[in-house]
């Protein structure tokens, strides 16, 4: 029986260590889609939870700062196979994320110089705007019902726009007037509600990188993943606040670059609650802005930008897809049109 047992264990390990490999290399589409995603297949397809059970891992994980289709996949691992298959899971389903996005990352810094790889991000940048707009139009839909929510997304919009930063205090601020009018002093039901982000390992790998600025590194981004609800695509004034201009380590070229490895790679994303929702859709747009002076300076990324959004919403064209065309698209064009991208650079 302890054999058998045991022999049972190693099976369900190994069985959990595949799937998650799989999700980490093949799941796009942001957390909603990948906590979609580990639903249908965990508990319809394998049975390995319960519906109710995956409801409340994913209630608890929203609760949570940090990429909320990372903390449900190791919640789930913990339900299925104890502490060591919620560590294997939960390295099983970032590592391939992290490989990707740091290789791609250090072909842009060592190859960032050559025409063909300036020509791809010429195209690509245009259709990374689109992208975020879509993912934040999704979201409004998803989870903006009434006046309330869409003045507090006015005005953390204006504010992001003005400041070009994230400023803590109006998710703080957004918090406290969502606990206050959805909680029980007016009577109504708190609503826990997602949000996408873009990964946050999305900046380029630094050729040399010493102890001091590993240091600042690690720092900075325990305190973007510790501090930042809302995180993903609301985390991007922040990223680019203190990674272009408090350190200076990105050009906002580069930043742009890094968002859209970010929005091109699988991987998991994160979260925000109650009043702190509208916020987020407001900064998220605030960031287009911000990012949409870097990425478009001439017809050519208008068009392309303005045909990545038709793609999206009439044509249903999935984030490879429309990231693969654009990028053949800035290959052609880029060497006809160097004089017009003298503006965008």
């Amino acid at each position: 029986m302890t054999t058998t047992a045991a022999a049972l264990g190693r099976g369900r390990m190994a069985e959990l260590a595949l799937y998650f490999l799989r999700l980490g290399f093949l799941g796009f589409g942001g957390p909603v889609a990948l906590v979609g995603q580990m639903e249908r297949e965990l508990v319809n397809d394998k049975k390995w939870l319960s519906k109710v059970e995956m409801r409340e891992s994913i209630a608890i994980c929203q609760s949570l700062p940090g990429p909320l289709a990372i903390q449900v996949g190791i919640y789930v691992a913990w339900l299925r196979c104890g502490f060591w298959g919620a560590w294997l899971g939960g390295w099983c389903f970032i590592l391939p994320n992290f490989v990707i996005v740091a290789a791609l990352g250090a072909l842009c810094v060592y190859l960032g110089d050559l025409q063909p790889v300036t020509a791809i991000f010429y195209g690509v940048s245009p259709a990374v705007i689109a992208l975020i707009l879509h993912s934040c139009y999704r979201l409004a839909k998803l989870g903006m019902e009434d006046w309330l929510q869409w003045a507090i997304a006015g005005v953390c919009l204006v504010v992001t726009v003005i400041l070009q930063a994230e400023v803590a205090l109006l998710f703080i601020g957004a918090g406290i007037v969502g606990i206050l009018y959805y909680g029980s002093i007016f009577k109504r039901t708190p609503a826990i509600l997602p949000i996408v982000v873009v990964p946050a390992a999305a900046a380029p790998i630094a050729p040399v990188a010493t102890g001091s600025t590993l240091g600042k590194l690690l720092l900075f981004f325990l305190k973007a993943g510790t501090l930042t609800f809302g995180s993903g695509l609301v985390i991007v004034p922040f990223l680019e606040q203190g990674l272009v201009q408090q350190y200076g380590w990105l050009d906002e070229r580069q930043f742009l670059i890094a968002v859209a490895i970010g929005m091109i790679s699988p991987g998991p994303v994160v979260i925000t609650a109650k009043g702190a929702y509208a916020a987020a859709i407001g900064t998220i747009l605030g960031a287009c802005i911000l990012l949409g002076k870097i990425a478009i300076g001439d017809w050519l990324t208008v068009a392309i930008g303005v045909v990545s959004l038709v793609a999206l919403f009439r044509w249903k064209v999935s984030n490879p897809l429309l990231i693969a065309a654009t990028a053949v698209v800035g290959l052609i064009a880029y060497p006809l049109l160097q004089p017009a991208w003298v503006m965008v650079k």
